[in-house]
């Protein structure tokens, strides 16, 4: 049986790349704008972003005790742009 197919005709994992490569993007943008943009209202609006977080998630399997966590996301507007980006070159591609 094939994969299931979104309306588009690709397949999740797809876009599940597109969307990885894009945040990927994003941050390291996101990154360089910390770095290099000089301080001002500039360089706040486009690297200030919000930090969701998970955990430590605490998993006992009684004969084996873990912790996962704690995992965040870091999402600012450089962050959405690199997907948008990524999304209009896979576009552009495929």
């Amino acid at each position: 049986m094939p994969p299931p197919r979104s309306r588009s005709g690709r397949s999740a994992l797809f876009h599940a790349l597109v969307l990885s490569a894009g945040f990927i993007t994003g941050g390291l943008l996101t990154q360089v704008g910390r770095r290099f943009l000089p301080p001002g209202a500039a360089k706040e609006f486009f690297t200030t972003g919000v930090t969701p977080a998970i955990g430590p998630l605490p998993v006992d399997l009684v004969i084996l005790k873990f912790a996962i966590g704690p995992i965040a996301l870091d999402v600012s507007l450089l962050s959405l742009l690199g997907v948008l980006v990524a999304y209009l070159i896979a576009r552009s591609l495929f």
